[in-house]
């Protein structure tokens, strides 16, 4: 694995934040008190108020198992121009916003800290590695991501290369104001490596940095960070640029003046407003249907089957097929080979190979591995080739509006999980999702609140009855937290310790249906008010006109 770190040097240093590490682990303990799910770990025999702490929510972790094939490990918060040295995992959800991955207070940023953190937030996830991780240029992360998760793979984030090019090279983009448009369009513009090595050669010879070690280190590292080298694996990113590879979750509300004191409290606001995001996102996506703009079958299936905003990426894809033409180079044995270009712009042609016995295609410019997004190309071939459908393997299922529904990512991933210590966090939260989204489809009308409350409370009678009875709550272990190992949980104790989660989630459920209701009466009133008098206005209007 090439690494660059003559340029990027973790030096290896221990933090202290006095007794406030203690407000964190109450926090911790309070949260597994309310959910045996929610995970938290501290290092080794460390202690406690000195050492690392990680932690991850019950909902991260079932998210995990749906959109964990690429995640982002930012540790941008550990930088000296931060009060608390906060680290983050995240990835991208069905709606290509970030979700989080769990967190971590670093006081010790060794690499065995880095290590010890790597192989226990995978603990967590139960042993399933992403396909790709993308993290800050950082020598001991580097080797914490070689050693744990070796068949991941590691890119570095391209926003925190052109930040640090920026900071390095200052004098040079003091004096030659286009060498940030240049540097970017280097990387972000160029389709083939080819073209980037061409670019790269100009871009030092017009600045003079052919002997810059900086720009030789940043060279010697292409491959993990510049987009072309990159595009044959799997990172979910629908549009380049300049913040790809960023995680932005906490944006707006961790600061470089963010106490430990007021550190939970940031988070728990960043936690709410990207699950309101989330549900805002599920409901246009479920409530409104896009403009179709093509008279394609292809549209009308994508429009109903991915979320709204990977649909309106596909959406532009396909409309640029009306400007681009396939012409077949070669055939053999049902494998044909087209040339795909815009009109226009013959010089920045793709190849595309399609396999008419498959219906399948694959194309240069690598965009449906990158992205899971198929690309333009493929596409006009399609069109030439008369497939009026996406066929099922260009439908990624972490891009669709079930994505949350029936298998994960790894289905094999979630039967192994479903039947270890962990089976618990899975039936926990699989609960919960049907029973948010039984909540919110029961309050959209009177009718439909009467059939879910009537529903809820059949349900409380069988889980009463259940209860009564002592069968059909299966057996399982609880997380232990806090150390590296796990406690184990008595049958009997888990059963009641389950009935009462149940119980409580019910009747946290049939409070807000009473909320729901009061407001709906309360909307219902106020229109009621507002036709009656809407209505007196018409009259004396109809009166006035007599006179």
């Amino acid at each position: 694995m090439v690494t660059i770190a003559v340029i990027f040097m973790n030096m290896s240093r221990q933090r202290s934040l006095g007794g406030g590490s203690q407000l964190v682990l109450d926090y911790l303990k309070r949260k597994h008190t309310e959910n045996p799910n929610f995970y938290y770990a501290i290092q080794g025999d460390h202690d406690p108020l000195t050492a690392n702490i990680f932690w991850i929510d019950a909902t991260s972790r079932i998210n995990y198992t749906y959109f964990g094939d690429t995640v982002v490990f930012d540790t941008s918060y550990c930088s000296d121009g931060y009060k608390v040295p906060f680290a983050t995992f995240t990835g991208l959800n069905h709606h290509g916003q970030p979700t989080l991955f769990g967190c971590a207070l670093m006081l010790d940023e060794s690499e065995a800290a880095y290590i010890w953190l790597f192989q226990t937030w995978l603990h967590a996830m139960s042993g399933q590695s992403p396909v790709s991780i993308t993290t800050e240029p950082a020598r001991f992360v580097q080797m914490a991501v070689s050693q744990v998760l070796p068949n991941t793979r590691l890119r570095y984030c391209k926003w925190n290369m052109f930040r640090e090019t920026e900071t390095h090279l200052g004098h040079v983009y003091q004096s030659h104001h286009t060498i940030e448009v240049e540097f970017r369009k280097c990387v972000d513009e160029s389709e083939t490596i080819g073209e980037f090595e061409s670019r790269w050669g100009t871009l030092l010879e017009q600045y003079y940095l052919m002997d810059d070690e900086w720009m030789r280190s940043v060279y010697d590292a292409r491959r993990m960070w510049v987009p072309v080298y990159m595009r044959d694996t799997f990172f979910g990113e629908l549009y380049s640029d300049e913040n790809e590879g960023r995680n932005i979750y906490f944006d707006g509300f961790i600061t470089s003046d963010t106490t430990l004191q007021g550190l939970i409290k940031d988070y728990e606001k960043a936690v709410g407003s990207w699950h309101e995001k989330e549900l805002q996102a599920d409901d246009d996506t479920s409530n409104t249907m896009p403009m179709l703009k093509t008279p394609s079958p292809m549209e009308k299936q994508a429009a109903n089957v991915y979320t709204k905003k990977i649909f309106m990426k596909f959406q532009e894809e396909l409309v640029e097929t009306l400007a681009n033409t396939a012409t077949e180079l070669e055939e053999s044995g049902g494998v044909t080979m087209l040339r795909v270009a815009k009109f226009g712009e013959d010089h920045r042609a793709h190849i595309v190979t399609y396999n008419s016995l498959e219906t399948n295609a694959s194309c240069s410019c690598q965009m449906f591995e990158f992205s899971g997004v198929i690309c333009r190309h493929i596409l006009a071939v399609f069109r030439a080739k008369n497939v009026l459908t996406l066929p099922s393997d260009y439908l990624l299922k972490r891009w669709t509006r079930n994505a949350k529904s029936g298998g994960s990512l790894d289905e094999h991933a979630v039967r192994e999980l479903t039947n270890s210590r962990e089976s618990l966090t899975i039936r926990y939260d699989n609960l919960r999702q049907e029973v948010i989204k039984f909540v919110e489809e029961g309050a959209k009308s009177i009718q439909v609140y009467n059939v879910a409350m009537s529903a809820l409370e059949e349900a409380a009678k069988k889980v009463a009855s259940v209860k009564n009875q002592g069968h059909g709550v299966s057996q399982g272990r609880s997380l232990a937290n806090g150390d590296s190992s796990v406690a184990s949980v008595q049958p009997a104790e888990e059963k009641v310790k389950k009935i009462q989660e149940l119980t409580a989630e019910l009747d946290i459920t049939n409070k807000r249906c009473e909320v729901y209701r009061a407001n709906l009466l309360a909307v219902l009133k106020d229109m009621e008010d507002q036709k009656l008098n809407l209505s007196v206005k018409v009259q004396n209007a109809r009166l006035s006109l007599k006179e």
